[in-house]
């Protein structure tokens, strides 16, 4: 059962929360900055909280690795003459993509396969921790810093780490608690618009190390290549549009058994609170 059964209950909340879901690129890091920037809501980003909280050590430790291949900076490096760090943002998650990295030709900036299988593991433990700290957030946004609505922008991998048709997943079960579960649903042309957008500028991705592996073993035995002459750009470019149609029957049934839905072009043209007032109350409404 959803916090919010009817649209009259949306409207009337005292607190409106809510966690938007979807591929990225489709609109929600959008709205929850329109929201934020409206001051009435608080804006919890779980790719940010990955980057910062879970991984932030991970990714730092990389950039002094990589700094540590420099004989110059490796000797400041180790008396403590400059510090390293990653400037990560709720608009600039650059340090934790990198980090993630893409499996294949280490000149070409790739990973060793099994080097690539340990870091998403690590994204994995660290998005399932960052999503079930969604409820201390919004108590503390509330009790510190006095927000009564609250708007969780969650990672486009969160379906790779729920189980959408069991109804006791803990992780769907803590955010469905606490929060509306929105769906932003894109269309085909949308579909289009990100491969052509990931084509133009690839970058890592989190998938099930079963997907992954699959796809990697399709992927070496299609080019007939060894792991290490792998374009790390064009199998992240060749895994993408398999990706999206994996996720696209995930997001629904997260959507079906846990939340409602949005439009991507209704979404993106939400710029004000009351806008999202009434997207929400209208989709609301459709799922009664």
């Amino acid at each position: 059962m959803m916090i919010y059964e009817t649209a009259k209950d949306w409207k009337t909340a005292q607190h409106k929360r809510v966690a938007l879901f979807g591929m990225s690129g489709l609109g929600k890091t959008h709205v929850a900055n329109a929201m934020r920037a409206s001051g009435d809501w608080f804006h919890y980003s779980v790719d940010y909280r990955i980057g910062t909280h879970y991984m932030g050590e991970h990714i730092v430790d990389n950039l002094k690795l990589e700094a540590m291949k420099n004989p110059f900076l490796a000797g400041l490096l180790r008396t403590d003459s400059i510090d390293i760090s990653s400037n990560i943002s709720f608009d600039n998650l650059a340090p934790l993509s990198s980090y993630l990295g893409k499996p294949g030709d280490t000149a070409k900036g790739g990973l060793a396969f099994e080097d690539y299988m340990g870091r998403q593991d690590q994204h994995r433990t660290a998005e399932i921790n960052a999503l079930t700290d969604t409820g201390y957030f919004i108590e503390r946004s509330h009790t510190l810093y006095k927000y009564d609505n609250f708007i969780c922008d969650t990672g486009g991998s969160i379906c790779e780490v729920v189980e959408p048709e069991n109804p006791n997943d803990p992780v769907l079960r803590h955010l469905s608690d606490a929060l509306l579960l929105v769906w932003i649903k894109g269309s085909d042309a949308h579909a289009d618009q990100l491969v052509e957008r990931f084509n133009a500028a690839p970058k890592p991705m989190y998938y099930p190390p079963e997907i992954m592996r699959d796809m990697w073993q399709r992927y070496l035995a299609l080019v007939g290549c060894d792991e290490a002459q792998v374009d790390p750009d064009d199998f992240i470019r060749w895994g993408y549009a398999e990706a999206l149609s994996h996720r696209q029957p995930r997001y629904q049934a997260m959507a079906d058994n846990w939340g409602v839905t949005v439009l991507a072009e209704d979404v993106a043209k939400v710029t004000t609170p009351d806008d999202f007032d009434t997207l929400i109350g209208s989709a609301i409404s459709g799922a009664q």
